[in-house]
């Protein structure tokens, strides 16, 4: 059994930053994947993010150029640097690990972000 664990999520002013990390129970050389995904009130969960290796990482539109996704394989840890901050990032910011088949996802740290 695999278990994510997010943190750094909180209330931020727009045009603020905020990192978020998840830590995951076992290597991170495991996964053939690690992302991140939100969901806001009302909405379904949405791809932010994935870091398939070191040297790559894919961004939706909405974060290009403002979200930064990173691993550190030694900490077994993914973080998700989120700079300039919009009231529409607003969001329940889920982990999720990708083994062959299975999908592994965390409990999900909130971030809200005021005007």
């Amino acid at each position: 059994q695999v278990q994510l664990v997010e943190s750094g999520g909180g209330l931020v002013q727009a045009g603020g930053s905020l990192r978020l990390s998840c830590a995951a129970s076992r290597s991170i050389f495991s996964f053939s994947s690690m992302g991140w995904y939100r969901q806001a009130p009302g909405k379904s969960r949405e791809w932010v993010a994935t870091i398939p290796s070191a040297d790559t990482a894919y961004y939706a539109d909405s974060v290009k150029g403002r979200f930064t996704i990173s691993r550190d394989n030694a900490k077994n840890t993914v973080y998700l640097q989120m700079n300039n901050l919009k009231p529409e990032d607003t969001a329940l910011y889920y982990c999720k690990a990708v083994q062959g088949g299975l999908h592994y996802w965390g409990q999900g740290t909130q971030v809200t972000v005021s005007s």
